[in-house]
């Protein structure tokens, strides 16, 4: 009976916090200061980590198969595969344990399955602002004229986009 209510209290908690998880996205709202998103967000972002850890192995070992040599890319991308899975298995049950903690994020791991440490990598470096055309105007005197300047924002470096394979290359006709 004792098992019962507490299982009952969790689902009515996961009910209260469903409205919340919709208002957002999950990974921003468990970087919050306000309470009541962080929970949500890092309960959310907590069951989602915890079931889709084992997705880093196989997409990791099929990217690092494809880029590397045969072998060696299939074993080092378990590898590294082996090594998200338990980052992000170890940051999902760490966020649905601590949620309730207030002033406590956790652990973020990215959202790509491809690199599990690219969200940590941009949150030490420090955000940069973006430029954008910005008219920036002078204060007008009645002797001096109404000077505009503007700033333009650089082009773009291009990059070189590699051709996608497909299956159909590889199927003897």
């Amino acid at each position: 009976m004792k098992k019962a209510k507490v299982l009952l209290a969790f689902v009515l908690c996961a009910f209260l916090l469903v409205p919340v998880s919709f208002a957002k996205d999950v990974w921003e709202m468990a970087k919050s200061d306000v309470y009541k998103e962080k929970t949500g967000g890092m309960l959310g972002r907590g069951l989602v980590n915890a079931a889709t850890s084992p997705v880093d192995i196989f997409v990791q070992t099929v990217d690092k198969t494809k880029t590397g040599a045969p072998l060696i890319g299939t074993l080092t991308g378990m590898a590294g595969g082996l090594g998200c899975t338990a980052l992000r298995a170890s940051s999902g049950i760490v966020d649905v344990a601590l949620f309730w903690v207030p002033g406590f994020n956790g652990f973020p791991v990215a959202r790509s399955y491809n690199n599990c440490l690219e969200e940590s990598a941009e949150s030490v470096q420090p955000a940069q602002e973006p430029q954008s055309v910005m008219p920036v105007v002078a204060e007008a005197s009645p002797q001096q004229p109404l000077v505009t300047v503007t700033e333009t924002q650089p082009a773009p470096a291009r990059k070189h986009v590699a051709k996608k394979h497909n299956a159909y290359d590889y199927v003897k006709k």
